[in-house]
């Protein structure tokens, strides 16, 4: 069974821009997909690994058994939305996606923390994502 997938975009000074589409399992990373403007030379496409680590490391799940992942507990009502609150505005602050953050946080895939996030957004914690008129 694959490991959870995981969608990293880097921005280089010179403009250049890479997506990359990559899974971990069992401590492995796979690339699963790959788009570069330009496109990558050999040496680059050899670094893409080291590129892409740190971004994996810091929004991987806590942590991953064979053949299935397991999840930290998770506090349930406003404690549990204010954690997810805290998570996607430490992202944003730092430049990252909050929600690959927020997934990090809670071990759920990109639904369930679309739902959590949202839910945050109900109780206050986070801002509106449209102004209403």
């Amino acid at each position: 069974m694959p490991g959870p997938s995981f969608r990293v975009r880097l921005t280089f000074s010179d403009g250049a821009d890479v997506d990359v589409t990559a899974v971990v399992s069992h401590g492995r990373v796979t690339i699963e997909d790959l788009h570069a403007q330009p496109p990558l030379s050999p040496d680059d496409f050899a670094a893409l690994v080291d590129w892409i680590e740190r971004p994996l490391a810091d929004d991987a799940p806590r942590a991953v058994e064979p053949g299935r992942r397991a999840r930290p507990a998770w506090p349930r009502g406003h404690a549990g939305r204010r954690i997810v609150a805290e998570a996607y505005r430490t992202a944003q602050g730092q430049g990252r996606d909050p929600v690959l953050a927020v997934m990090g946080a809670t071990g759920h895939g990109r639904r369930k923390a679309l739902r959590l996030i949202a839910g945050a957004r109900d109780a206050g914690l986070l801002t509106p994502r449209h102004h209403r008129r």
